[in-house]
């Protein structure tokens, strides 16, 4: 295996994916990664588990993630012939950790890709019961596909807007909920709004310590694509300047959107009056005088699922043209377009985005199904946040000269890594505490077996 300095001059004569992101770009994939659908649809599940105490387990989990996208800035940045950090876990861990990073990350996207295909089929009918589901979920990825292909700022400006309509729905709600908060608002139930709804209401954790576990199962799902900027670096432009003011954004974001939000949502509205099977953003809207507030919020979450989606297409195809570079994929998917687009790749993970498609026919049964494959992506990407640390404990340890050098470095060093390898193992833990997360972690192991007898093949041809 080359190291990490010995492979600058081998990149530079394979072909290399243009840098044609603006930092507005950067900036604002960052956040759309960080806000995930979950914080509109889901949140009411979580603040019905947890309490006040859901504000507690954001930040916590926003804290974690904080150190491991620094690891990923640093490592990213002390080479910039990476492509994404399944090249950097080559170099530091070994080619079988670049095989199952890249391929275990493609399969995170592809999962939540068929999920979202889903829910975006789903969200339309909201508006057209009428219309065939086939209809909006072929025609979603025939679009993204579409922009997707000419060049890589056309995704840039996808996202951008995207995640612009999910901040301007955040931010709503929250100057909404501060006036409802300082004007005394009072809601039909006669119930006022008051900070101390935040603990006068059975406590900060009205269901014990299990119930506060119980909003990490939830919550940390909410985040996972927090770690698209970091694919995307290879393709923004002046990535020493504009990487590292997307990372560190990333607290500020959570506190303003996630604890934000929710900080309104239960102050206006006693936790234990949210309604866990549907939108608190809706209810809040609705509350404010908003009629027209399940449209509004339905556009939200069509267009976020339809961002995850976009999110999907370019992240796999990114991370398979990276590995085929490296021999781990068929050499076809390396082929790039004269516009730097990876297109065979990005077509390869199209194909398994049709299959969600076929699963909006397979029946009511599907809904289980999905709980637990979506589950199964959630431990797929804590496996490769924990391989981000992994190479950064092995960076340090093998190029201290970078580390020495760099003008990013990630804070707490090795303490940290130990405190999130910590909380990655609490929150395994707490994925066991359910029937059905315990299913999925049961199921998991599945994939990296597969993933093994397959590099243990490629291994051994590279050796004959």
């Amino acid at each position: 295996m080359d190291t990490a300095s010995g492979r600058t001059h081998s990149q530079e004569e394979e072909p290399h994916l243009a840098r044609n992101l603006k930092n507005r770009h950067l900036q604002l994939i960052a956040i759309g990664g960080a806000i995930g659908t979950g914080l509109f649809m889901g949140s009411g599940k979580t603040i019905s588990l947890a309490g006040p105490s859901i504000l507690l387990v954001y930040a916590i989990i926003g804290l974690m993630l904080f150190f491991v996208m620094r690891a990923l800035g640093e490592l990213l940045l002390s080479n910039l012939n990476y492509r994404s950090f399944a090249d950097f876990a080559g170099d530091y861990l070994g080619s079988w950790a670049q095989f199952f990073t890249g391929w275990t990350y493609w399969l995170c996207w592809i999962v939540t890709g068929i999920a979202d295909v889903v829910a975006v089929a789903g969200y339309m009918s909201f508006w057209f019961p009428e219309l065939a589901l086939w209809v909006p979920a072929l025609g979603l990825i025939v679009v993204l596909v579409a922009l997707n292909l000419p060049n890589v700022r056309n995704f840039g400006e996808i996202e951008f807007w995207f995640a612009l309509i999910k901040i301007v729905a955040i931010v709503a709600l929250i100057i909404t909920g501060v006036i409802m908060l300082t004007s005394g608002y009072t809601s039909p139930n006669g119930t006022a709004a008051s900070v101390t709804h935040l603990w006068d209401q059975g406590g900060f954790f009205p269901n014990g310590f299990f119930g506060f576990v119980a909003g990490f199962q939830i919550a940390v799902f909410a985040f996972v694509g927090i770690e698209l900027v970091g694919t995307a670096a290879a393709e923004t432009e002046n990535p020493e300047r504009n990487l590292p003011k997307a990372i560190n954004s990333i607290p500020v974001r959570i506190v303003l959107f996630y604890l934000g939000s929710l900080f309104v949502i239960m102050t206006v509205m006693p936790w234990n009056q949210v309604d866990p099977s549907s939108s608190p953003f809706v209810a809040m809207f609705s509350l404010a005088g908003l009629g027209i507030a399940a449209h509004v919020v339905n556009f939200v979450v069509l267009t976020s699922a339809a961002s995850s989606a976009n999110s999907g297409i370019y992240s796999t195809s990114r991370m398979i043209f990276g590995l085929a570079s490296y021999a781990l994929a068929p050499k076809a998917l390396g082929k790039l377009n004269h516009r730097k687009v990876p297109v065979n790749a990005l077509f390869f993970s199209c194909i398994f985005l049709l299959a969600g498609v076929v699963l909006l026919y397979a029946g009511q049964s599907i809904i289980e199904a999905f709980t637990i494959v979506t589950t199964i992506s959630a431990l797929l990407f804590i496996f490769v946040w924990s391989i981000i640390l992994a190479s950064y404990v092995q960076y340090r340890r093998k190029r201290p000269d970078l580390h020495a050098k760099s003008n990013f470095k990630m804070p707490g060093g090795y303490v940290a890594v130990a405190m999130v390898f910590a909380f990655f193992a609490f929150i395994l833990w707490a994925l066991a505490q359910q029937a059905d997360t315990a299913q999925a972690l049961l199921i998991t192991p599945v994939w990296f077996v597969l993933l093994a007898v397959i590099y243990f093949f490629i291994a051994k041809k590279k050796k004959a």
